[in-house]
């Protein structure tokens, strides 16, 4: 079918929207009309070049939730009319770390900057409609669509009456913010964390730490708008720098220094894990979330304190959350009053407004912008 749909043809490049032509689904798919997007800063890493992908033109977005028009055979379940929520990271559930309890490690990860679907090179399910040229997915799904044709290994069902452009929220930026406290950094009640870059992820990692109990939970970001935000979410402080935000830890835990640091920055560089490196007790945890250059190695930190101190350095995907599960979790706790999700969305935008939403995210007016179809 015809649909239209936001892409970049090159890096560095900007999203633009054309007309699209979408297959219908095959065995284990869905065709989904997609109610609402959420723009995260990944997508914006494609589009700089950051994370490299294999296939130009590219069609973004792979935070999203919609409506089931079609399902092949053996679709796990899901049929027309159904309300799913994309889980950007695939499921298969039987390779060792779905069977595990990591089904954000599944083995069908491996392919998800390839734009085609998965275990089938060159199998592209999008093309230009004036062209036929092949348009990769990303993360196998592009909720920068108005259509889509996915895997159902990466949709989730959820209840029919949690409003889909919230829902949407969960696909990724919930999950991985809130993960990285509550899951990644083990947050307990008492602890004093420290959120590095509160913008769609650092936001919900401020809301995990929160709910799991920490006595201080410190936001830290140059943007007066962002610290504000974080205050109502949850930080009980909110800083300008890391320097001010180590100093406060020190001054709370009697100079031993934060539980936890979580680094969200959008563009993360290895200065800022080490300036969370630093900020940290001994035995404490640093969590590193954010995305920066993919080629970029080395972090200046001291080894003999890395060994000495006994801290440790955790990288976290999805918050370490397992999609079929932490999903629906997270929604019966926005259904509760106790994740939040509407004060998420500082704007939203038509799918011709993409480009504005991440100029607005770049200019820091923005939590999280929701492209609603």
């Amino acid at each position: 079918m015809q649909t239209r749909g936001a892409i970049v043809r090159q890096v560095p490049g900007k999203y633009e929207v054309v007309d699209l032509e979408i297959d219908d689904p095959r065995e284990n798919e869905i065709q989904v009309q997609m109610v609402a997007s959420g723009l995260c800063h990944s997508d914006d890493h494609v589009a700089t070049g950051d994370i490299p992908v294999n296939i130009f033109p590219f069609a973004g977005g792979h935070e999203g939730a919609g409506i089931v028009t079609k399902a092949g055979p053996n679709a796990k379940g899901l049929k027309e009319g159904d309300h799913v929520v994309f889980s950007f990271l695939p499921s298969c559930g039987h390779c060792r770390w779905c069977a595990s309890g990591m089904q954000n490690l599944c083995d069908l990860g491996a392919t998800l900057l390839d734009g085609a679907r998965w275990g089938r090179p060159g199998d592209y399910r999008v093309k230009l409609a004036e062209t036929g040229q092949p348009v990769g997915q990303m993360c196998g799904i592009s909720t920068f669509l108005q259509h889509t044709t996915v895997s159902a290994d990466s949709a989730v069902k959820v209840p029919d009456d949690i409003p889909l452009d919230k829902a949407c929220l969960v696909g990724c930026g919930v999950g991985t913010g809130w993960g990285s406290a509550v899951n990644a950094a083990e947050v307990q009640p008492g602890h004093t964390v420290i959120v590095m870059g509160i913008g769609g992820i650092g936001i919900n990692a401020v809301q995990g730490a929160s709910h799991a109990g920490a006595s201080n939970v410190i936001a830290v970001d140059p943007v007066a708008f962002k610290r504000e935000k974080a205050q109502e979410l949850g930080a009980t402080h909110a800083v300008e720098s890391m320097e001010e935000a180590t100093e406060l830890a020190k001054q709370f835990t009697n100079g031993q220094g934060a539980d936890s640091a979580i680094v969200t920055v959008g563009v993360t560089k290895s200065e800022h894990v080490a300036q969370a490196f630093g900020s940290i007790r001994k035995a404490g945890t640093v969590v590193v979330t954010g995305l920066g250059d993919a080629k970029e190695v080395g972090l200046p930190i001291a080894i003999s304190e890395l060994t000495l101190f006994q801290k440790r350095l955790q990288g976290a995907m999805f918050g370490m959350s397992n999609p079929n599960w932490d999903i629906l979790r997270q929604l019966q706790l926005y259904r509760e009053g106790v994740l939040k999700l509407d004060e998420l969305i500082t704007k939203t935008y038509s799918l011709d407004e993409v480009a504005q939403g991440y100029q607005d995210m770049h200019d820091g007016k923005n939590i999280r912008g929701v492209i609603i179809y």
